[in-house]
């Protein structure tokens, strides 16, 4: 029997239960709904991360959390606020943080499939911002999914449980951590000589 994909839910703000981290939550609940084990590195992570310095120099115990976190991925979905067009400024220093494992023999996100979710205030900005993620994610050598969830929040998207009010919210979600796991299965039965 083949282990569980592990599935890192990496994203939010720093602003305590905002819109971008509830999706990211409820994208990771569908994952452990079919059979994932999940890890959420959310906004206050995010927000103890230091600004990354290319320099060699110490990696702090936040920095080395991130980067083992991503090594032992078999997947992700990476969630961020649309500001002014493109990802939030957290969400960037976390990414670049994976410079860290640019020297590993699987380097940044090879080989990983990443499901991407972008809450913004408008289309325009929800669709600039899943653009400008999409092209990190190829650029860390990740395998970003055919679908990306961009929710608008004008709109209040969340109920006091912390779901969707809107059923197309909902099945965005729902879509990109499916696309998550259908890649991650793949990748763990390929680990384990398993046919998928």
């Amino acid at each position: 029997m083949s282990r569980r994909p592990l599935i890192i839910g990496l994203g939010g703000t720093i602003r305590a239960g905002s819109s971008t981290e509830k999706a990211l939550v409820c994208a990771l609940g569908r994952a452990e709904a079919l059979g994932a084990e999940t890890r959420l590195l959310g906004g206050t992570f995010l927000g103890g991360l230091p600004i990354f310095d290319p320099r060699p120099s110490d990696a702090t115990p936040a920095q080395l959390e991130l980067a083992a976190a991503v090594r032992a991925a078999d997947g992700l979905i990476v969630a961020s606020p649309g500001y002014h067009g493109s990802i939030s400024g957290v969400m960037k220093n976390a990414l670049d943080t994976l410079e860290m494992t640019g020297r590993d023999a699987r380097p940044y996100l090879s080989g990983k499939p990443v499901g991407t979710v972008i809450t913004a205030a408008g289309g325009q900005a929800g669709g600039t911002t899943l653009m400008a993620l999409r092209a990190i994610i190829h650029a860390l050598r990740g395998w970003p999914t055919p679908f990306g969830a961009a929710l608008n929040t004008a709109s209040d998207l969340f109920d006091d449980m912390g779901a969707c009010r809107d059923d197309k919210d909902a099945w965005q979600l729902d879509t990109v951590a499916e696309q998550v796991m259908e890649f991650a299965n793949m990748r763990v039965a390929a680990d384990a000589g398993i046919d998928a």
